[in-house]
């Protein structure tokens, strides 16, 4: 497929990282206009990803019965009128309201893209595919909280949320018309209620779906306590400024989007659970080493000399993952892909509005955080290599 095919899945891919860290500069102002303290508007982030997990347990189904299309294009349109009503908001209560939406809304097109890759690709193909979209959606992280600061320094915080509902009609109009109808029609599924609940429950009950997803949330959360606490690291811990995102997010989306190319361009030659066991361990490895270095020197640039490596290790595996999900179910490919994405989703949440608080007191104790996650997921990935191989295709 041609390039704009690719930068379009990429844009999509795009939706989550705009509009959770574009708006992190903006916490410190909003929080003196609603009166709030650090924890309440920690919940700007997790209500956003706990709707999104909540609705992504429907994305995938209702796009396996109504098309691919359809699904993503009302999915952003939605997402729009909840950024202008977040830009709106007089309040905090208003603002979250229009968070929960967002989130109900933005998983559409970014859970339903990942399924029209696998529809369309198999084997190393849809492994290079999905790498090469990782790695133009890895650069969105890095560059979301330097465009939030930019928008700040020329007007107000709801300038952030105007222009995350501008980015979201652009890309409904580019998957008018620029990706295809990947779900015949003879192949989709009734549209009803207990359709989708069966559906849900049939991939659900699959032993491999369930391990898998939890190794994918698990993996990420090691990335992703880092992210969370972003403003409480950033501002907080290193002293710096609401400009100063990049000090954190340039290095660890770096290392994604080396770790991305790494699973592009091994997607011929190393077969995908050795590419795992390997990145794995590399992980794992790398942030022990973070403990360490944060214990003796929390400062910079110490503290960001393991975490990229770390990143770079879970940019390799995180597309892998995500294909291994979806081959378990290739007659459900778009419950496979929500459930998936719920797994993940929620957890992110629980890490955000639970966790965070709990831990973010200090650096070590994110570094101990992180380590614990990415243990977590190594014990659970052995567990998951120990059983038989159940896929659409063998790819060990």
């Amino acid at each position: 497929m041609g390039l704009l095919f690719t930068i379009v899945l990429a844009g999509l891919a795009m939706i989550g990282p705009f509009t959770i860290d574009t708006v992190f500069p903006a916490f410190e102002q909003m929080g003196r206009q609603f009166t709030s303290d650090t924890a309440a508007m920690q919940q700007v982030t997790s209500l956003y990803l706990l709707s999104f997990a909540v609705m992504s347990i429907f994305h995938g189904p209702i796009s396996d019965a109504v098309g691919r299309k359809p699904v993503m294009i009302a999915g952003l349109l939605g997402f729009t009128v909840a950024s202008i009503a977040c830009a709106l908001a007089p309040g905090l209560p208003v603002l979250l309201a229009g968070r929960l939406l967002q989130g109900a809304f933005a998983g559409a097109a970014t859970i339903v893209s990942r399924v029209v890759i696998r529809d369309m690709f198999s084997g190393s193909a849809a492994q290079r595919l999905m790498s090469n979209v990782m790695m133009i959606f890895s650069i969105a992280p890095a560059i979301a909280p330097v465009v939030g600061g930019w928008l700040l320094s020329i007007g107000p915080w709801q300038s952030i949320f105007w222009s995350i509902a501008g980015y979201g009609v652009v890309m409904a109009v580019l998957v008018g018309v620029v990706l295809p109808e990947t779900l015949p029609t003879a192949e989709r599924r009734p549209l009803n209620a207990p359709s989708v609940v069966r559906a849900v429950l049939r991939v659900g009950s699959r032993g491999s779906v369930i391990r898998l997803t939890l190794v994918t949330a698990c993996t990420f959360g090691a990335q992703f306590t880092y992210i969370a606490a972003a403003p409480i690291i950033v501002v907080d811990l290193l002293g710096l400024g609401e400009r100063d995102f990049w000090v954190l997010f340039v290095p660890l989306i770096g290392g994604i989007m080396v770790g991305a190319w790494i699973s592009g361009r091994t997607a011929d030659r190393v077969p995908r659970r050795r590419l795992i066991d390997v990145a794995m361990t590399c992980a794992l490895v790398a942030i022990a080493v973070n403990v360490l270095i944060v214990a003796w020197q929390p400062a910079l640039p110490w503290v960001m000399l393991a975490p990229p490596l770390a990143a770079t290790a879970v940019g390799t595996i995180f597309p892998v993952l995500n294909l291994e999900i979806l081959d378990q179910a290739p007659d459900d490919r778009g419950a496979a892909a929500s459930l998936g994405a719920f797994g993940t989703l929620f957890a992110n949440a629980a890490l955000a509005g639970l966790l965070i608080p709990l831990v973010s007191d200090s650096l070590l104790h994110l570094a101990l955080t992180s380590l614990a996650y990415a243990v977590v997921a190594m014990a659970l990935w052995l567990w998951h290599r120990s059983r038989p191989v159940v896929m659409e295709a063998a790819t060990t």
